[in-house]
């Protein structure tokens, strides 16, 4: 899986790890872009590319198609993708899922509650996202502490969703916090803001 990295700018080994799951039609530049407004200089950060070409775009990518006549094809390549190479980061960062967020916005929210609640992570961060028809959980004990967000006006992703979302894994036992904001389909600073202090408090 491509992906960019950056270490922390602390030039000490890193306290965590972040990784942020781009949306439909996005790229890992586009969250990477981001990085100033997360504020946690002792994080490595990385922003994989989703494994799809975006149909309408030669720089976008998708985890799999949004379009109807194709809805999800490639979900479950995309999955597994996924979950072997956040199992395979631990040798190539030194950092432990337990010591590792999985966060992502739009598509890449969904995909984090998807994967994300199969892992053994630290927590998991849902930025205007949603939740697939057929997700998968683990043992109650193992679900990762959850931050979901979402704007109110929010015109791609229906605020429902993210309700749904969290009356859903609430009722798993997932330790839930949940925020909504006056805005649109965006990452806003006030999320970041919120993020960092959800990302403090799980790990340090």
């Amino acid at each position: 899986m491509q992906f960019i990295t950056f270490p922390p700018s602390t030039s000490q080994p890193p306290v965590g790890l972040i990784v942020t799951l781009h949306g439909w039609g996005a790229n890992a530049e586009d969250v990477a872009s981001l990085l100033p407004f997360f504020r946690l200089p002792e994080y490595q950060f990385i922003f994989p590319n989703a494994p799809y070409p975006y149909p309408y775009s030669a720089i976008g990518r998708a985890w799999y198609d949004l379009r109807t006549e194709n809805m999800f094809e490639g979900l479950a390549e995309s999955r597994q993708q996924l979950i072997d190479w956040l199992q395979s980061l631990e040798g190539s960062t030194g950092v432990p899922l337990s010591r590792t967020i999985l966060s992502g916005f739009s598509q890449g929210g969904a995909m984090t509650l998807d994967v994300g609640l199969m892992l053994p992570l630290a927590g998991l961060v849902v930025m205007s996202g949603y939740l697939h028809p057929d997700v998968e959980t683990t043992a109650k004990s193992t679900l990762p502490p959850t931050l979901i967000m979402h704007g109110t006006k929010d015109e791609v992703v229906p605020l429902q969703a993210a309700i749904k979302a969290r009356d859903t894994i609430k009722s798993l036992g997932v330790a839930t916090e949940y925020h909504e904001f006056d805005m649109g389909h965006e990452i806003s600073p006030q999320m970041l803001e919120v993020l960092r202090n959800f990302v403090v408090n799980a790990i340090g």
